[in-house]
């Protein structure tokens, strides 16, 4: 009985983080929309915002893979419309000729400064910060 309440105490807290995700998520979309851009949008915008400057002014697109919740093909098709709206700029890496890069570009840096308070903000009253 003790492993039924467990795993019943385990599901309920997971599906209280899915909630509590999917509900963030909305209202970033919301608060985004009328700038043109989504939760996920904006994600790959401020990691390109806040790369180190080791890492550059721009990042292989493999590594934003791992740090957005997209499939490779879905975030492959998000820059390819951030691309389409001037706020990313794609390139061949020199040395690897496989992997791209992407970066800002300064339509999408001042987007990025311009939505980042929203987000913030959303972020703040949903999560309770």
């Amino acid at each position: 009985m003790a492993v039924k309440t467990a795993d019943a105490g385990l599901e309920e807290r997971w599906r209280d983080i899915l909630s509590v995700h999917a509900r963030t998520m909305c209202e970033i979309d919301r608060v985004l929309h009328p700038h043109g851009l989504g939760a996920s949008d904006f994600e790959v915008l401020d990691i390109l915002a806040s790369a180190t400057p080791e890492e550059g002014e721009q990042c292989r697109v493999q590594n934003l893979v791992g740090r957005v919740h997209l499939s490779q093909s879905a975030l492959s098709r998000l820059i390819g419309r951030l691309e389409k709206d001037g706020l990313v700029e794609r390139s061949v890496c020199a040395e690897d000729r496989r992997g791209v890069f992407v970066a800002l570009t300064r339509k999408g840096r001042d987007l990025h400064a311009e939505v980042l308070p929203l987000q913030r903000d959303a972020l703040a009253r949903m999560l309770g910060g």
